[in-house]
């Protein structure tokens, strides 16, 4: 059903020409092929409906559209801002950044979204400890090298542990954030719960008048094997200074209380008191207020000239009147008093003595919405007509979607009500429409009880999707001139990403159909076992005993060794992993891989006048046999003619007078003729190589 653009190319003649063709198979008493046969009619007809119909199929509204694949089990993926994390080191005191704070790299927007205080404190050193004895790591927080510390050690084991000491008490902020970075295998899978930690364990604490105090950590980096951020809530009591350490200062410190590692951690650098903005730029902004005598508004909007206004409730209920702006009292109707501080604030005054109306003082009794110039001059975006999937183009497209409302005004007997009305929301009588965000468009679904009513846009914000992903090391400006610039960002962006288009639901929908989700073939077991969440697997094959009815999967972890072995973590992630996806009608058994040396002997005529033959020669060797390192699997055979010709193909060799293999052990891997082959869950790797090197005349 979602692959139907063919029925619309294929015409009526075409369809009846492969009914002419169908009729001999299906009917060979069926000789009478004209007109005028009532047969023939009636597959005329018929031939006709159906062109009829896949025509109707591929003119399938959006809405029935992704009514089918929600049937599958798809939805589009909303866009999403793009989160960084900002360091704000450069700044001397404590300093409150505003709801709305704008900072600038290049033409990327990124906003604050609630208020924090930033220059509360600064890390002065991180020490790890074992036992009684600290080591001083505290290179890490350099952000101009990236030296890698083990902070737990060449060999972690329980009760290690690493100190971050900072100048300040920090336990007035709600939250603390750090971010670590590592050095990080490139072949370990992400896990799903990103708060997981599946090799170790830690104790978060902080120092207390009363001692190590443990407190709530959501940790990001897997216990220091991925960089990521680490959020700290702190006790309200407040911390105290902390001695034993080199440099004195307020702690706070992780423990290990499990230590089971595939590969040890290295980290390279720590940035302490981050606050997190968001990449959107915002065009127009609704505040609620639950005062109805006087407010005052601070503009988030980064324009010189912007409008106002002002809506108020005056009787219970979702409906507002709008209030028009005057500057001191002195005339009858919806009037508030407007006052420019002409610091970013302006204050609204409401006095019903005076102007005759007035909101009643209850929950968001008023709202303020306010307009950059380029909205303000398109902000009517028209009128709800009534009919089924009624689309209205809207003049922003990329639109952050939970930013977003319109606004719809209808008209009674006393005059106009107004309406903020968000998308997808709901309710009895309610206008139920869809944002496509990424295109700038709504599709009225429901119009309830706004038919003829106008629409104007409410609020809206505009993101810059994966592009507001940036790379870490930049510099980010603020736009406020009272604080210092300079704001550094130590991890890229992440998240940035714009609303998925049918197009990409439906090529989304394809490759998950692709995706192996039950292991069948032996290919399904090995990709599902080579993406194990959290696991860092270089390689796996899977093979088939028949007379058991058992699936054998032999499993290479990624690791720091040179001969990785299988830990139980690993064995039993895996078996719960494939359980989950096996055939109840066969079995399965995770086998450890083993490793056979392979020798090699040969002599080589070199040309003259080359050198460093026998290191090239050797180099090349190995790379042929060493299957952990290379893109061979377990049981592969290592081919004569392969090494032979890998020889013979380095520039300084003028031909190979002998070569010969042989397996070290006889059991893993064994000799067939001039080839080598290694048993079904056996890499081979390099044993010993003997070369000898003749000068040739040429």
């Amino acid at each position: 059903m979602l692959r139907v653009d063919e029925l619309k190319n294929r015409t009526y003649e075409e369809r009846m020409e492969d009914v002419y063709r169908e009729l001999p198979i299906r009917s060979s008493e069926w000789t009478n092929y004209n007109a005028s046969d009532p047969g023939i009619t009636i597959l005329e007809n018929l031939t006709a409906f159906s062109a009829l119909q896949g025509a109707e199929i591929v003119t399938l509204s959006y809405r029935a559209k992704m009514a089918l694949l929600k049937m599958a089990g798809f939805i589009p993926q909303r866009g999403k801002c793009s989160k960084v994390l900002l360091s704000s080191d450069h700044i001397a005191e404590k300093t409150l950044l505003k709801a709305g704070e704008r900072f600038h790299l290049g033409d990327l927007i990124f906003e604050t979204n609630k208020e924090v205080n930033i220059g509360v404190s600064k890390l002065l050193g991180v020490f790890a400890g074992e036992g009684d004895e600290y080591r001083d790591v505290s290179f890490v927080l350099d952000r101009e090298i990236s030296v890698p510390a083990r902070f737990f050690g060449e060999q972690p084991k329980k009760g290690n542990s690493v100190y971050f000491i900072f100048d300040n008490d920090p336990s007035s902020l709600k939250e603390l954030i750090f971010y670590v970075k590592v050095i990080e295998k490139a072949t370990r899978n992400k896990t799903q719960d990103r708060t997981e930690h599946i090799f170790a364990d830690l104790k978060w604490e902080c120092f207390t008048d009363t001692g190590f105090t443990e407190i709530n950590v959501r940790d990001f980096t897997c216990a220091f094997l991925q960089s990521g951020e680490i959020r700290f809530s702190l006790p309200k009591e407040g911390l105290a200074k902390f001695g034993d350490t080199p440099v004195e200062g307020y702690c706070i410190r992780a423990t290990l209380t499990r230590a089971e590692y595939d590969i040890v951690p290295r980290v390279t650098n720590v940035y302490g008191f981050l606050f997190e903005v968001w990449q959107k730029d915002t065009k127009a902004f609704s505040q609620a207020f639950g005062r109805n005598d006087s407010i005052t508004v601070t503009s988030p909007i980064g324009s010189e000239q912007v409008y106002y206004l002002v809506f108020g409730k005056e009787e219970k209920g979702s409906s507002y009147r709008r209030y028009d702006l005057v500057p001191e009292p002195g005339q009858k109707g919806r009037y508030c008093i407007y006052k420019d501080h002409r610091d970013g604030r302006v204050t609204f005054s409401f006095d019903k003595e005076e102007f005759g109306y007035a909101p009643i003082k209850t929950k968001d009794c008023v709202r303020v919405i306010i307009y950059s110039e380029d909205v303000m001059r398109r902000y009517n975006v028209g009128k709800v007509i009534g009919y089924d999937d009624q689309e209205i183009d809207i003049p922003s497209s990329n639109i952050v979607h939970e930013s977003f409302f319109l606004i719809a005004r209808r008209k009674t007997h006393d005059g106009f009500i107004y309406d903020f009305v968000r998308p997808e929301k709901k309710g009895e009588g309610a206008l139920y429409y869809h944002l496509l965000e990424g295109e700038g468009r709504i599709i009225i679904e429901d119009p309830g009880d706004f038919i003829d009513a106008d629409l104007f846009m409410g609020s809206v914000a505009e993101n810059s999707g994966p592009r507001g992903n940036i790379s870490e090391g930049n510099m980010l400006f603020i736009d406020n001139n009272s604080i210092p610039d300079g704001f550094y960002n130590p991890g890229p962006g992440t998240g940035g990403s714009f609303r998925e288009s049918l197009e990409q639901v439906k090529d989304r929908f394809i490759r998950d159909v692709r995706t192996p989700y039950r292991a069948v073939t032996a290919s399904d077991y090995e990709y599902i076992v080579k993406t194990t969440p959290g696991l860092c697997i270089k390689k796996a094959r899977a093979s088939m005993n028949d007379n058991t009815n058992l699936v054998n999967v032999v499993v290479l972890p990624d690791s720091d060794e040179r001969f990785p072995k299988l830990s139980r973590i690993y064995t039993d992630k895996i078996e719960q992993r494939l359980k989950e996806r096996h055939l109840l009608t066969a079995d399965f058994k995770i086998i450890k891989p083993s490793f056979a040396a392979i020798g090699v002997k040969c002599t080589v005529y070199v040309k003259k006048h080359f050198t460093d033959c026998r290191r090239q020669i050797e180099e090349r060797i190995r790379s042929k046999i060493d299957y952990i390192d290379s893109e061979h699997n377990f049981g592969d055979k290592l081919m004569f003619e392969d090494v032979f010709h890998a020889i013979e193909d380095l520039s300084c060799v003028e031909y190979v007078y002998d070569l010969s293999l042989h397996s070290e052990n006889g059991k893993l891997a064994q000799m067939r003729e001039y080839d080598i082959y290694p048993r079904f869950d056996c890499l081979c790797y390099p044993g010993e190589i003997i070369i000898e090197l003749v000068t040739s005349d040429k």
